[in-house]
Protein backbone atom coordinates (compact mmCIF):
# COMPACT_ATOMS: atom_id res chain seq x y z
CA UNK A 1 0.00 0.00 0.00
CA UNK A 2 1.25 3.07 -0.95
CA UNK A 3 1.26 6.12 1.52
CA UNK A 4 -0.88 8.59 2.05
CA UNK A 5 0.70 12.00 0.90
CA UNK A 6 -0.51 14.41 4.31
CA UNK A 7 1.19 18.16 4.24
CA UNK A 8 0.44 20.23 7.55
CA UNK A 9 0.83 23.95 6.17
CA UNK A 10 2.06 26.16 9.15
CA UNK A 11 3.03 29.80 9.86
CA UNK A 12 6.20 30.17 11.57
CA UNK A 13 5.63 29.68 16.00
CA UNK A 14 1.72 28.49 15.19
CA UNK A 15 1.18 27.30 18.52
CA UNK A 16 -1.47 24.84 16.97
CA UNK A 17 0.91 22.61 14.52
CA UNK A 18 3.03 20.96 16.87
CA UNK A 19 -0.65 19.30 18.27
CA UNK A 20 -1.92 18.85 14.81
CA UNK A 21 0.95 16.95 13.73
CA UNK A 22 0.75 14.49 16.57
CA UNK A 23 -2.89 14.35 15.95
CA UNK A 24 -2.66 13.33 12.29
CA UNK A 25 -0.02 10.32 12.93
CA UNK A 26 -1.57 9.57 16.08
CA UNK A 27 -5.19 8.87 13.61
CA UNK A 28 -3.30 7.49 10.87
CA UNK A 29 -1.21 4.64 13.52
CA UNK A 30 -4.99 4.43 14.95
CA UNK A 31 -6.33 3.48 10.64
CA UNK A 32 -3.47 1.02 10.16
CA UNK A 33 -3.00 4.22 7.14
CA UNK A 34 0.42 4.54 6.24
CA UNK A 35 1.49 8.10 5.80
CA UNK A 36 3.91 10.66 3.73
CA UNK A 37 3.84 13.27 6.17
CA UNK A 38 4.83 16.77 5.02
CA UNK A 39 5.36 20.15 7.49
CA UNK A 40 5.34 23.23 4.82
CA UNK A 41 6.04 26.65 6.26
CA UNK A 42 4.28 29.32 4.75
CA UNK A 43 5.56 32.60 4.47
CA UNK A 44 4.00 34.91 1.89
CA UNK A 45 0.23 35.43 0.63
CA UNK A 46 1.53 34.36 -3.15
CA UNK A 47 2.37 31.11 -2.00
CA UNK A 48 -0.77 30.95 0.52
CA UNK A 49 -2.77 31.35 -2.72
CA UNK A 50 -0.74 28.71 -4.81
CA UNK A 51 -1.30 25.99 -1.48
CA UNK A 52 -5.16 26.77 -1.21
CA UNK A 53 -3.58 27.89 2.13
CA UNK A 54 -7.28 28.99 4.85
CA UNK A 55 -5.19 29.51 7.95
CA UNK A 56 -2.65 27.90 10.54
CA UNK A 57 -2.28 25.37 10.54
CA UNK A 58 -4.20 23.65 7.39
CA UNK A 59 -4.12 20.03 6.75
CA UNK A 60 -4.44 18.26 3.01
CA UNK A 61 -4.55 14.93 2.52
CA UNK A 62 -3.75 13.83 -1.27
CA UNK A 63 -4.31 17.43 -2.10
CA UNK A 64 -6.99 18.28 -1.02
CA UNK A 65 -8.52 19.76 2.89
CA UNK A 66 -9.15 17.46 5.54
CA UNK A 67 -12.55 20.01 6.25
CA UNK A 68 -15.08 19.75 3.50
CA UNK A 69 -16.17 23.43 3.81
CA UNK A 70 -12.91 24.44 3.17
CA UNK A 71 -13.28 22.78 -0.43
CA UNK A 72 -15.64 26.13 -2.14
CA UNK A 73 -13.43 28.47 -0.23
CA UNK A 74 -11.17 31.01 -2.10
CA UNK A 75 -10.18 33.21 1.05
CA UNK A 76 -6.11 31.91 1.04
CA UNK A 77 -3.51 34.07 2.76
CA UNK A 78 -1.45 34.13 5.67
CA UNK A 79 -3.75 34.01 8.52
Amino acid sequence: MRPAKVRVFHMTECPATPATIRLVEDVASALGTPIALESVLVETPEQAEALAFLGSPTVQVEGRDIEPEAWARQDFGVT
